[in-house]
């Protein structure tokens, strides 16, 4: 009798860990592309929301962050989502990246649109926004939280930017974004795209004279190190969208989707709060670094860029053109 029952607990013992075992395995896993270095805050919030949904559902859903590209480039997660090609199940890029897909997702990224992020913010979570994500889910794209980036400036290593002439001829890396592209073009400079994680490379090479990014993207990617100018021209706020292919979002209970998506969001704040803090405070620092700062007129660099929205090469649709200067009418009075 003894026999028999030492035989049924270790045959009770083999069935449970086989049923964790499996659990583990039918785990869904959603995998996380992001462009920049481990050490930015984009990928310091994608591991807690990872750690937070993780949690929250008990282990039935995780989620892995690959940082610095190596799921691909911006323009490559971005592609890789739209074809549904399962290397990715979530991207953090700029909106407007998504804008070679929805050509509306250019709208965040139009020229000294915003003069700080509460303005930028405020429209992220407006309507006009929301309207040109809705798109997305045409798709098979769903936007689940915005983080942030903060407002694109010009390093170089020729000289400090005091004005749109400094730029002329300038051969300047872009992401492979036509906003920006069209931007840098208006105020002179030679834009040609590069996958951000050859970028470093390519400046300490000279391949190119200057790039365009946020302070704390250039503070916590050390293009400090291989730029030895910041001009802080502000030209472009860089809100990101977290966002989720249609796929895997369908692969989530009812449940999963509620904490996923709360999840998102969480991080979001955080990390847009971080960027707001890193922007007014890593100035001082990159001059401690040795690069050297100077604050340019950003009237004739707004002036200038005024075709980028005029002439509308970016294909936005007239109706959010419209609603976006309401939006902005209401903001201003």
């Amino acid at each position: 009798m003894k026999k028999i029952l030492a035989l049924v607990m270790a045959l009770t013992m083999i069935f449970a860990l086989t049923a964790v075992s499996a659990s583990a395995d039918d785990a869904i896993v959603l995998k996380i592309g992001v462009s920049t270095a481990d050490t930015d805050p984009r990928n310091i919030a994608a591991k807690s929301f990872a750690d937070e949904i993780e949690e929250k559902t008990n282990g039935a859903v995780k989620a892995e962050v690959y940082p610095a590209g190596q799921l691909g480039g911006d323009g490559q997660l971005v592609e890789s989502m739209v074809m549904d090609a399962g290397t990715v199940d979530i991207v953090i890029t700029d909106a407007s990246n998504f804008g070679t897909v929805v050509p509306d997702m250019n709208i965040s990224g139009l020229p000294f649109l915003f003069d700080g992020f509460d303005a930028a913010w405020a429209f992220m979570d407006g309507e006009v926004e929301a309207a040109a994500e809705a798109e997305l889910l045409e798709v098979g794209i769903r936007v689940l939280a915005h983080y942030d980036n903060g407002f694109r400036c010009v390093t170089n290593s020729k000289g400090p930017v005091e004005t749109p002439d400094d730029m002329k001829g300038m051969l300047i890396r872009t992401p492979e974004n036509q906003v920006i592209m069209a931007t840098m073009s208006a105020l002179g400079a030679n834009p040609q795209p590069l996958a951000f994680s050859e970028l470093y490379q390519a400046l300490q090479q000279k391949t190119y004279d200057a790039q365009e990014n946020p302070i704390p993207i250039i503070y916590n990617n050390k293009l400090y190190e291989v730029q030895e100018f910041l001009s802080v021209t502000n030209h472009i706020y860089s809100g990101l969208c977290f966002a989720i292919s249609g796929s895997a979002w369908d692969s989530l209970t009812a449940e999963q989707q509620e904490i996923v998506t709360a999840a998102a969001q969480t991080s979001g704040e955080w990390q847009s709060e971080t960027i707001r803090q890193q922007t007014d405070d890593l100035v001082a620092n990159l001059e401690e670094e040795g690069m050297k700062v100077n604050f340019p007129d950003l009237a004739p660099f707004a002036e200038a860029t005024k075709s980028v929205i005029e002439e509308n090469a970016l294909g936005i649709s007239e109706d959010l053109l419209t609603a976006l200067a309401a939006q902005t009418e209401e903001a201003a009075a």
